[in-house]
């Protein structure tokens, strides 16, 4: 045999065995792609069925919170338990349709059930904040320390302000200057607060200070003639003017009356303005710190 014959025959081997690999590897492909495609396309079906299981869960659930919510209005419930019961209606629902979604998947409710089951230890750890800030809800749901419209300050932060809603996790808070502070309701039911509101009433006190040279018993009467001239006074309970103390620069007076809750801002500055148009007309001096310095010439003991 010649070395053409030698090369002749390696080379046509070597094709043999370089197709048949090529054909190996095609056909795997093939098998491969025979096997992934329906799974990819069944897939894709099932992310399409849940995006339109969504869209149309979410309208239904939109419809339900608002039917709810105007059952609830109508049957005159009060405006927290109103938010609150929505936050809890809206959680529970989109829950359910979490359930629906993921059955799409194959994922039975008795395997989301075991799996937040499993997980419970660890979910309860990773949302211990919020979970206690759900119970604050629920606290201050039955407890109702406060309700929506009412006017509060809380201690930890020192925020106040008038409560705007109360949902499963936080209180919102709108203040005198339209500022929106969020509370977390496990803040507020683990703290003291002052409602300013509850009691539809409040005592109004103010205190003014005169100077030493000025007639005490005139300004008790100009003060009083002021509260009682305040279109915010209840009347039926009256007013008092009394000495309060004994200052540095002047005598403080105070007078005090009662007004309703939600013009007590409003009585505040009315009577300062009404006090010090009185005090003006009458010549009551109303005295501001004084410093006396005393120095000595050179030469001079």
């Amino acid at each position: 045999m010649n070395v053409l014959n030698i090369i002749g025959t390696v080379d046509t081997s070597s094709v043999e065995e370089a197709t048949e690999q090529a054909a190996e590897q095609v056909n795997l492909l093939k098998d491969y792609l025979d096997e992934a495609l329906p799974k990819a396309l069944s897939f894709g079906i099932s992310v399409v069925i849940a995006l339109v299981v969504f869209a149309i869960g979410s309208k239904i659930i939109g419809v339900v919170r608002s039917r709810t919510r105007k059952h609830m209005d109508r049957a005159g419930v009060e405006a927290g338990v109103i938010s609150f019961t929505d936050s809890i209606l809206k959680f529970v629902l989109y829950f359910v349709l979490l359930v629906l979604i993921l059955g799409n998947f194959g994922l039975t409710a008795s395997a989301v059930a075991a799996l937040l089951a499993s997980s419970g230890l660890t979910l309860g750890l990773a949302l211990q904040g919020s979970l206690q800030n759900l119970a604050g809800g629920f606290l201050i749901l039955l407890q109702k320390p406060f309700v929506v419209g009412d006017y509060i300050y809380e201690d930890t932060h020192g925020n106040e302000g008038y409560v705007e809603k109360i949902t499963v996790i936080y209180t919102t808070l709108r203040t005198l200057d339209n500022r929106m502070v969020i509370i977390p309701n496990g803040v507020l039911a683990n703290t003291s607060l002052c409602n300013y509101t509850m009691e539809g009433t409040r005592f109004l006190m103010v205190n003014v200070g005169i100077a030493y040279s000025a007639d005490i018993s005139r300004a008790k009467e100009l003060m009083l003639e002021a509260a009682h001239e305040s279109p915010y006074i209840i009347e039926e309970k009256g007013a008092e003017a009394y000495v309060n103390d004994l200052s540095s620069s002047s005598v403080d007076l105070t007078v005090r009356f009662w007004v309703d809750s939600d013009v007590y801002l409003a009585a505040k500055h009315a009577i300062f303005e009404g006090i010090k148009d009185k005090f003006d007309k009458e010549g009551v001096e109303i005295p501001f710190p004084q410093v006396t310095v005393s120095y000595l010439k050179n030469g001079e003991n």
